[in-house]
């Protein structure tokens, strides 16, 4: 190493102030990038962003402005969009059933040293990849086109997404798996579904379970944004009242109350059951 004729200290804090320019130029590139980028996205949406940005409360206002003279209509309309919310929250659990036990058998069939055939672990890997890229929307207006609207579609596109994601979470549990019961119940002859069954499941099912709890509360918001193309469920409802434009605001306004009690609900619950599987698999 060439010898610089400065001490220690002298060289670190060199290469301390080196860093600092160097992040301080990686910083200001950012900065111009995330501007020029802006202004090209502020440019294509017609140059509103700017003259648009008083008016963003508007819409809020005229919700809360129509709804609240009409609260005592406000139990009536819970009571209307309940059967609707209700088709979203079957959507989001066949999903997350439906996807997950597809993940299950992805990340089995990807995962090293449990793969039923080794050599198409990177084919498995790269399926999954493919069904978590493709956003649910994107799946479900094709799946519209195909089969019309309703609640099928999305189910359809949520379960696809829903065994990728869950998928590449579950692969990286099963790394974590103990292989002695697999070795042990393949040396007695059992088959690869009887190893994965009795060996490996039993490990990984309460952090299979915590996973799929968290998807089901993502799903539940992914069913409600595909109502907005005609895939069913309460966002098709809130769709609708929305686009009445004033005099309907009450409905909406009920449709937001319901979807917000109903995420905070499974979100408290999920996060309960997650937590006692935690301390459970802690002791």
């Amino acid at each position: 190493m060439a010898y610089t004729g400065l001490s220690p200290k002298e060289s670190y804090t060199a290469l301390i102030q080196r860093k600092r320019l160097y992040s301080g130029v990686m910083l200001a590139i950012f900065i111009l990038l995330l501007v020029s980028g802006f202004m090209l996205a502020n440019d294509r949406n017609a140059g509103g962003f700017w003259s648009g940005l008083p008016q963003i409360f508007d819409f809020p206002a005229g919700v809360i402005g129509d709804a609240v003279p009409k609260l005592d209509q406000l139990p009536g309309h819970l009571l209307t969009f309940l059967p609707a919310l209700v088709e979203t929250i079957n959507i989001a659990a066949v999903s997350t059933l439906v996807g997950g036990l597809l993940a299950v058998v992805l990340s089995l069939l990807s995962t090293r040293g449990l793969a039923r055939w080794p050599r198409l672990i990177p084919v498995f890997r790269r399926v999954m990849d493919i069904m978590r890229a493709i956003p649910e929307i994107v799946i479900a207006l094709v799946l519209i086109f195909v089969l019309s609207g309703g609640p099928v579609p999305a189910m359809l596109a949520i379960t696809f997404h829903t065994a990728g994601a869950l998928g590449k979470l579950f692969s990286e549990v099963n790394e974590n798996a103990d292989l002695k019961p697999v070795e042990g119940l393949s040396s007695v002859g059992a088959t690869w579904s009887q190893r994965m069954w009795l060996g490996v499941i039993p490990q990984v099912v309460p952090n299979y379970f915590s996973y799929a709890l968290l998807r089901f509360e993502i799903n539940i918001r992914a069913s409600a944004i595909l109502g907005f193309v005609g895939a069913g469920g309460i966002g098709y409802e809130l769709k609708n009242a929305m686009s009445w434009g004033l005099g309907k605001y009450d409905e909406a306004a009920a449709i937001f109350i319901l979807l917000f009690g109903t995420i905070v609900f499974f979100d408290q619950l999920s996060g309960y059951v997650r937590n006692a599987l935690t301390h459970k698999g802690g002791h």
